[in-house]
């Protein structure tokens, strides 16, 4: 290795692109130190509970809530959408035993540019049209896919159901109970957008090279599939089922911290206080209790939040590690019937409406997303031939 260059100093490298802005967007922000999400100038608390996730989405495509006429349109759209294309539909028979989860996601997300003519088209109205279609098609998929690899046959999309009832109903088989529905938008539209992530910067980088919206959120469903990003609902609800009850909380949270294992649900790469989102989504299960009756995994998880915050407080002081919207999506979406293999699946198709509404943003203002990197090996080496090669 050449030392010839010894004095000269290396530029400073953001590693996980720490610190850096790499966009402006009128989408969300998300304020990590007062624990604030807005989207499109609305605290989510103003939404979840009280849109439909179909509101919520046609507000992070179009800047503004829907009228009824704007609404009913967009549902329309959504709804003729629902039943996927023949070719899409054999294919997911002949995968789905083989793969599950975001694994099966990922192959049906890469297929719906079938039966697209205009796919590659870039003009805005068409993507937004394009957005309200792969909306609904990436639930159909969850839910079809589930039933395909256990062994059940489709279950046909009625028109008439919006997308939470229409999911529900697609994965069972029958009409879901309102307080069910309630609970599934008020999750979708929490988890709908969430700022440039890592997710919808992969489905930003992707469309910013002038492809296609089916290819960003291939980048986005492959993005998600990572556990450091998307894959931790299902072990927090491990975890509760392990502690059992509430007054097992702190041994149970003392021991995992003593054999250096993480807490689930617990701390957040932006938040210095409680994910906003976990607030929501622990008023809409206070909801779902008070209709269905049923409030012991919510107890538990009250229980275990509190104990859990005092433990790490304790033992890691100054680290703000406080509830992540993990914590309450795994109960809410227990309470709502989601089965936890699709926990993280399910995720996609509330974010799918945040990820599109950023494909549309980077194509209105677009410029190739290309970052520097500094080379740090050696130099200098000279060819050998291969009979002299160690």
């Amino acid at each position: 290795m050449s030392h010839e260059n010894e004095s000269f100093q290396q530029p400073q490298v953001a590693r996980g692109l720490e610190g850096i802005t790499a966009a402006a967007t009128e989408i969300a922000e998300v304020d990590g130190v007062r624990g604030k999400l807005t989207l499109r100038g609305y605290d989510v608390s103003e939404l979840s509970g009280r849109t439909t996730f179909e509101e919520a989405a046609y507000l992070l495509w179009h800047g503004k809530l829907p009228n009824n006429a704007e609404l009913e349109s967009l549902r329309s759209e959504m709804s003729s959408a629902r039943a996927l294309p023949a070719s899409v539909l054999d294919a997911l028979r002949v995968l789905s035993p083989h793969a599950a989860g975001m694994h099966i996601l990922r192959m049906g997300a890469a297929m719906l540019s079938v039966d697209d003519p205009s796919v590659d088209s870039l003009d805005i109205e068409n993507n937004r049209k394009r957005a309200a279609r792969l909306q609904s098609q990436i639930a159909a998929i969850v839910a079809h896919t589930y039933r395909l690899g256990h062994g059940m046959e489709i279950v046909e999309p009625k028109p008439e159901h919006g997308l939470a009832e229409g999911f529900l109903y697609m994965l069972e088989g029958v009409e879901p109970e309102q307080a069910r529905i309630d609970g599934l938008n008020a999750y979708l539209v929490a988890v709908s957008e969430h700022g440039l992530n890592a997710s919808t910067f992969a489905g930003r980088v992707t469309i910013a090279t002038d492809s296609d919206m089916v290819s960003a959120l291939t980048s986005a469903v492959g993005t998600l599939k990572g556990p450091k990003h998307g894959g931790v609902p299902g072990p927090v609800l491990t975890m509760l089922s392990a502690i059992g009850t509430p007054e097992n909380a702190d041994n149970f949270i003392r021991s995992e911290m003593a054999a250096g294992r993480r807490i689930m649900g617990f701390g957040h790469r932006i938040y210095k206080v409680r994910d906003p989102r976990a607030a929501l989504l622990s008023d809409a299960a206070e909801k779902m209790a008070e209709l269905t009756g049923d409030r012991s995994l919510l107890d538990l998880t009250i229980a275990v939040e509190t104990t859990t915050v005092k433990v790490l407080g304790e033992l890691k002081p100054g680290r703000d590690l406080y509830a992540n919207v993990e914590l309450f999506a795994a109960l809410i979406l227990h309470a709502v019937g989601v089965p936890s293999e699709l926990f993280t699946p399910v995720f996609a198709i509330g974010r799918t409406a945040g990820w599109t509404a950023h494909m549309i943003e980077q194509i209105q203002d677009n410029r190739l997303i290309r970052p520097n990197s500094v080379y740090i090996g050696p130099r200098d080496y000279k060819w050998k031939p291969i009979e002299e090669r160690e």
